[in-house]
């Protein structure tokens, strides 16, 4: 009967999911009773995605559907929603993952009007949010297995507050003078802003002008002024914005990458959610604590 739900334990709920690190949280809650349908791959901008008659095909045929919202795929006349129109998918499949996560904002100045910025899933304690809602959507659509999506569903939580945790006792490891994360781009608003992190960055928005002679020039005058101990790169960006940036400042650049939208293709070092948000707090614990 098409358009029914599975009921059966041997039936997968067919699942879609908007950006990586929502379809690894779906394969490690969902397990052996879903199948994950990925659409915008490693490598490539969620805001601006161009879907592929692939995805148009699993997004109709999809059970339930996943996506970041917080205007991370372009809000609701962006591409996600205009495929979901296409295909005609019904709004009780669709899931929204930050319902529960305060927007924060970027820019406001120069005239512009302020933007939501996406990047709350850096922030572990955002991830517990995400996962739970995801974990509670999976029961809702496929309660013929609820306990063990349930059983699954806590374990992946418990084990991001957990993270949490950890990631909270070890930035207060680091000396306090030293706690300022500088990056290429204002991605890690949200998990500065939980653990009391100084923050400060090249550009707050992506736009055509990443990398300005004045958006250098206020971020050295801003390293001086804070003796910053050492710059950070996204996995994702230009180098080069940053590389002048340690030059001019004598500052080093962190000796791996720090990662920001996604994560890496099965076999990398951080291939999945939890790696991500393991080596991301090693290395702005490792990087910040280090004597130079």
């Amino acid at each position: 009967d098409e358009g029914k739900k599975p009921t059966e334990s041997n039936e997968k709920l067919k699942v879609v999911t908007s950006f990586t690190i929502i379809a690894d949280m779906a394969r490690e809650i969902g397990g052996d009773l879903v199948e994950v349908y990925n659409l915008v791959p490693t490598g490539t901008d969620p805001h601006e995605y161009e879907p592929l008659p692939d995805d148009i095909k699993a997004a109709t045929d999809a059970d339930v559907l996943f996506y970041n919202c917080l205007n991370l795929e372009g809000g609701k006349n962006g591409w996600f929603f205009k495929m979901m129109d296409s295909v005609n998918q019904k709004e009780e499949n669709i899931y929204s993952l930050t319902e529960r996560v305060e927007p924060k904002y970027l820019g406001g100045e120069d005239g512009r009007d302020e933007e939501i910025n996406p990047h709350a899933f850096i922030d572990p304690a955002v991830g517990v949010k995400m996962a739970e809602d995801l974990r509670d959507a999976l029961i809702e659509q496929h309660p013929s297995d609820s306990d063990k999506i349930k059983e699954q569903g806590d374990e992946y939580v418990q084990r991001l507050k957990d993270l949490d945790a950890e990631f909270q006792e070890r930035i207060e490891t680091i000396p306090e003078e030293n706690r300022v994360l500088v990056t290429s781009e204002r991605a890690f608003h949200y998990l500065n802003d939980h653990y009391g992190l100084k923050e400060a960055f090249i550009w707050e928005i992506d736009t055509e002008e990443n990398g300005s002679p004045k958006q250098i020039k206020d971020l050295i005058h801003y390293i001086e002024e804070h003796k910053v101990p050492v710059l950070f790169v996204e996995s994702n960006v230009d180098t080069r914005p940053m590389e002048t940036v340690s030059k001019e400042t004598d500052v080093p650049i962190a000796e791996k990458p720090i990662y920001s939208d996604e994560i890496g293709n099965p076999g990398d070092e951080v291939d999945t959610y939890i790696k991500y948000l393991e080596y991301n707090m090693n290395l702005i614990h490792d990087e910040l604590s280090k004597e130079r």
